[in-house]
């Protein structure tokens, strides 16, 4: 690990949670240099939904390249665009009943977002956008701006204008309505929280802690976005693309986002980033928003291949199979362990073993790397254990995967003890 140390900035975050030199991955399964071998339940933080080195990926990937197919391309028309929009439209969209407009960002996902809000804020004419506590939308200047976190937000970076924070669904108590209270604060003239041009959510919020907004909180949410004429733009980069169950977090709430950013894993690890828009909101003047690594061709052939899962119900229905599989185990890890107050959320394929310790999650994502599991933390403290495995990880790997943490979690547990009544560990 001498180079990393060496060479590699002190921002590197990953590498110290994981110090392994990895080497082959396949599926759900990771090796490092000697060979050693890791269940992979954190999938790229959620941009490896359909597996490492997923092979019919994998092989159209090669294929392309070896005949010199197009790589980069600004935003030329390519064969390879060609082909995914042509598949998004036809698989995605068009059985969704779904009219958006397509528009590609740079590479990663707080590029959507940035152009999300650049646009919502062109159209309406307003500046102010509201966003919700313990949202994280990314780490560029506008995208910080609607971050909650304080570890990311500094006074220094300039950040803090032109947004409002209103409470996420249950962040203060099963009740408080904090609809009602959003409602309040666009109908009062004097509540000193400017008209938004845009509201931006996600419909569960992953490195915020595993919060699921209910169905019925999205639809009023939606609902009070279209009575006040303020866009509603869905953060789908993280819990799109499958991770919730259906290709779009917020089709379970029957609701339709005037906006929506798609990244992580449309591209399946490659990097890509695309914002969906109503037509009418496609007020752009050519060349007005840019980018020199918006057409990346070799993520539009990995995604036109991927979104082959989505041809059929078999591939949701498996979702939901392996999300039961999940909730289950760890209801029962959950109880196994009731000393440590955990408290399971999540939904699909997201998970989330909230702590009342904070730093116990910590301790036993370190004891699951030690024993061969690579699962991270969440939350505002790092206090949640995360379950965020590739949707195509087998039934077995799950139940490895959940024996892994069981046992971690009574070393740790254990450890702690042997510490507290001054055994030599």
């Amino acid at each position: 690990m001498r180079i990393f140390e060496e060479m590699e900035s002190e921002v590197r975050g990953y590498i110290r949670s994981f110090p392994a030199v990895f080497d082959v991955a396949r599926g759900s399964e990771m090796y490092d240099v000697h060979g050693n071998r890791y269940i992979d339940f954190f999938a790229g933080a959620g941009s490896l939904n359909y597996g490492h080195n997923n092979p019919a990926i994998r092989d159209a990937l090669i294929e392309y390249l070896q005949r010199d197919g197009i790589v980069h391309g600004l935003d030329k028309a390519t064969v390879a665009k060609q082909a995914f929009l042509t598949k998004f439209r036809d698989t995605i969209l068009a059985p969704r009943n779904l009219e958006y407009k397509v528009q590609f960002t740079g590479p990663t996902g707080t590029n959507a977002v940035e152009t999300a809000l650049k646009l919502a804020r062109m159209v309406k004419g307003r500046s102010n956008v509201i966003a919700f506590t313990n949202a994280y939308h990314g780490l560029s200047m506008g995208s910080l701006a609607v971050t909650g976190n304080s570890f990311y937000r500094d006074e220094s970076y300039g950040v803090r204008a032109n947004s409002a924070f209103v409470p996420f669904d249950g962040y203060l108590g099963s009740g408080f309505d904090s609809m009602a209270y959003l409602r309040r604060l666009l109908s009062d003239q004097s509540s000193g929280v400017d008209l938004p041009a845009a509201i931006i959510v996600e419909t569960v919020q992953g490195e915020g802690g595993i919060h699921v907004a209910r169905d019925a909180w999205l639809r009023q949410l939606a609902d009070i976005c279209h009575e006040f004429d303020i866009l509603l733009i869905i953060d789908d980069i993280q819990m799109g693309n499958g991770r919730t169950g259906t290709f779009f977090s917020f089709e379970r709430a029957g609701i339709t986002p005037d906006m929506v950013t798609v990244s992580k894993s449309i591209g399946t690890g490659l990097p890509m980033s695309l914002l969906l828009m109503r037509p009418e909101l496609d007020q752009w003047k050519p060349g007005e928003h840019t980018g020199t690594f918006r057409g990346n061709n070799l993520a539009f052939i990995a995604a036109t291949k991927a979104l082959s899962y989505w041809d059929t119900p078999d591939f949701a229905a498996g979702i939901a199979d392996k999300g039961k599989l999940f909730e289950q185990g760890l209801t029962a890890i959950v109880e196994k362990y009731s000393q440590t107050q955990g408290r399971l959320r999540g939904v699909g394929m997201v998970w989330g073993i909230d702590f009342a310790d904070p730093g116990l999650a910590g301790s036993i994502s370190e004891e699951c790397f030690k024993r061969g599991l690579i699962i991270e933390t969440a939350g505002a403290n790092g206090q949640v254990l995360k379950f965020l495995p590739a949707l195509t990880i087998s039934e077995e790997l799950i139940a490895e995967g959940l024996t892994m943490i069981d046992a971690a979690i009574g070393a740790v547990l254990k450890t702690r003890q042997d510490l507290r009544e001054g055994v030599l560990v």
